[in-house]
């Protein structure tokens, strides 16, 4: 990673650090993560909509809101692996992309992580049904052609670093969330329930292999983060 940005080890090693901070205050302070967890629900509806894709499903559409939650509408049969796999896939999504950008970024491949990031921008894009949600996934989108564009290597990298970094701890923050609208009796139609309904695996199961996922790929990513530090 820092030979492919000309950078020292040293420097490497401080903004792996520092973009870490910065993107764990972006998850755990109420203000910024109001705002930012916009790009958790762009990967929690892409995430959905590729593995309906994948499974076969027809996609009708994406709809991202102003409160940062969202929906993504497929049509196909109402029951069986493809629409479990396809309800299942939301959460973990950002988890899962983080982890892979953590691998891309131990590996060096700035391109890959930027290119990764703009078709899935694209691809929500050409879906998305709504105004705010296309707003949103614009403005996501000038932000990431800014930096890779405009940014000297130093800003890039660091840039890079805080994507994943983000998306790792910001996969983790939701399901927590949704843990406790639960216990407070609201959410009954979240995607552990629907899970709950197409399985008959209670809703409770399901958030625990969701909290086991975003967590795995969180420990397994902040790994590969931090590895020019420790070295």
């Amino acid at each position: 990673m820092w030979r492919a940005f000309d950078l020292s080890l040293a420097t490497a090693g401080t903004i792996a650090l520092v973009a870490g901070i910065v993107a764990l205050l972006a998850v755990v302070v109420r203000a910024p993560w109001r705002l930012a967890r916009n790009v958790v629900t762009i990967v929690h509806e892409a995430g959905h909509a590729l593995v309906a894709v994948l499974a076969g499903r027809r996609l009708q559409g994406i709809r991202l809101h102003s409160d940062t939650s969202g929906v993504t509408v497929s049509r196909g049969r109402p029951t069986g692996p493809g629409m479990v796999l396809t309800t299942l896939a939301g959460y973990p999504a950002p988890a899962v992309l983080g982890l892979a950008f953590a691998g891309f970024v131990s590996a060096e491949n700035l391109t890959a992580v930027l290119g990764i990031a703009a078709v899935l921008l694209l691809g929500v894009l050409v879906m998305v049904r709504n105004a705010y949600g296309i707003f949103a996934v614009v403005v996501s989108a000038a932000v990431l052609a800014g930096v890779a564009l405009l940014a000297p290597p130093a800003l890039q990298a660091a840039f890079v670093y805080l994507m994943a970094w983000f998306l790792l701890f910001g996969a983790v923050r939701p399901v927590f969330e949704l843990q406790a609208k639960r216990r407070r009796g609201a959410a009954r139609d979240s995607d552990a329930d629907q899970l709950a309904r197409l399985t008959g695996v209670p809703a409770a199961i399901w958030l625990l292999v969701l909290t086991v996922l975003t967590v795995t790929c969180l420990a397994a990513g902040g790994m590969l983060l931090i590895e020019p530090a420790v070295r």
